[in-house]
C-alpha cells in the first residue's frame, strides 16, 4: 500500500486531504509536533476504514526529520508528501516580532526543504510519486500587512518551480497549490481577517485540490462562489 506523507494533518486543510487521500486508498502517515489533533485525525479515517498512522514530528529540526523519515522508509512504501504545515502572523512589518518571523520561516520554508529533501531520494528510488506543496495565494502577489508571510510563501513558490524543472521526466509530480484564505481556526489569534465566512471551507478546497492534482500548479480563489 503507498503511504502518504501529511504534514499539519491534525487540523484544516491537512485534516480533510487526509480524508480525501486516504479514500483514493493511499496509507496515510500524519506528522506534527502534537499528537492529541492527528490522533483524532487518525480515529476519524479508520472508522471510515482507512489506514492511517501517526508520527511525532518536528519538520523544522533537521536531525529529527532525517532520522525519522531513514526510519519510516524501512516499514512504509512511500509515495508522496503533502507539505501542508505552515504557521501565519500579521501586522505592520516594522512591528512584527522576531519570534515570529523566525517561526514562519522555520515552519513554511526550511520546513518544507527538509521534508523534501528527506523524502524525495525515497521516491526517486522507484522513479514515482507525487509532493505537493501548499502554498497559498500570498506566493503569489504582495498583500498588506503580511509581508514576511509572502516573502515565505513566494519562497516556497519559486522552491516548487524549481524542482519541477529540476526532476522533470523523473516520474515525479509536484503540485504547487496556491490557495486564498479559508474558514478555519487559523485567523482565530488574529483580528487581520474580520469575517471568515466569505472564505472557502478547507473541505471545499481540499475537493478542488484533488481534482486537479494532474496540474503543476492549482489556484483556488478564496471567496465562494
Amino acid at each position: 500500500m503507498k503511504t502518504m506523507i501529511i504534514t499539519g494533518a491534525g487540523s484544516g486543510l491537512g485534516k480533510e486531504l487526509a480524508h480525501l487521500l486516504s479514500q483514493k486508498g493511499y496509507h496515510l502517515l500524519l506528522t506534527g509536533r502534537t499528537i492529541e489533533k492527528l490522533a483524532t485525525t487518525k480515529k476519524e479515517i479508520e472508522a471510515q476504514g482507512g489506514k492511517v498512522d501517526i508520527l511525532r514530528l518536528d519538520i523544522g529540526n533537521a536531525e529529527d526529520v532525517t532520522k525519522k523519515v531513514e526510519e519510516i522508509s524501512h516499514t512504509y512504501n512511500i509515495y508522496g508528501l503533502v507539505n501542508n504545515a505552515g504557521v501565519g502572523h500579521f501586522g505592520p512589518f516594522v512591528e512584527m516580532d522576531e519570534h515570529h518571523i523566525t517561526e514562519m520561516i522555520n515552519t513554511n520554508v526550511l520546513g518544507t526543504l527538509l521534508m523534501t529533501k528527506a523524502v524525495l531520494p525515497q521516491l526517486l528510488k522507484t522513479s514515482e510519486g507525487r509532493i505537493m506543496n501548499i502554498i497559498s495565494t500570498a506566493g503569489l502577489r504582495g498583500k498588506v500587512n503580511e509581508a514576511v508571510y509572502v516573502a515565505s510563501k513566494f519562497a516556497l513558490r519559486g522552491f516548487t518551480e524549481s524542482l519541477q524543472k529540476e526532476y522533470e521526466g523523473s516520474g515525479i509530480k509536484f503540485n504547487a497549490v496556491y490557495m486564498g484564505g479559508m474558514d478555519t481556526p487559523f485567523w482565530d489569534n488574529s483580528d487581520h481577517v474580520k469575517d471568515t465566512s466569505r472564505f472557502r471551507s478547507p473541505r471545499d478546497v481540499a475537493e478542488i485540490i484533488i481534482e486537479q492534482m494532474d496540474q503543476d500548479s492549482i489556484i483556488i480563489e478564496s471567496k465562494k462562489s
